[in-house]
């Protein structure tokens, strides 16, 4: 009895590293993520990352210059219809096809630098 519980208890420890292990993986590309589109400016926080395999997330925040602090999160989903996105978590609506061109190329310079800055890999 014992040793079944004991068995439970590292199984649930080794699923709780893994699940940590990936939120900090993710967090890492995200601040990647958020510097491709130039400079974060002083007082922002910026990230763009992949979610899943359907899912991409832009997340900013800063304080306004009335001292508000100001969020928006934009979340990309790819269909097999299309690409559509939500912000500030209100319904989905199609992108444009330049927006989608944009969201291409900003998922292609994405792929490439976290490969290479956090994974190393080169190719």
């Amino acid at each position: 009895m014992i040793g079944k519980f004991r068995s439970q208890m590292k199984a649930q420890a080794s699923a709780q590293k893994q699940a940590n292990d990936y939120r900090n993986l993710i967090r890492q590309e995200a601040i990647i993520g958020g510097t491709i589109f130039g400079p974060i400016p002083k007082g922002h926080r910026r990230e763009f990352f992949c979610l899943d395999e359907h899912s991409w997330v832009w997340h900013e925040e800063w304080v306004d210059k009335m001292g508000v602090r100001q969020v928006k999160t934009t979340r990309y989903d790819v269909r097999p219809t299309g690409i559509v996105k939500m912000q500030n978590g209100v319904g989905y609506r199609a992108i444009s096809p330049t927006e989608a061109n944009h969201l291409l190329e900003a998922v292609k310079i994405y792929e490439k630098r976290v490969k290479k800055e956090l994974y190393g890999i080169t190719a």
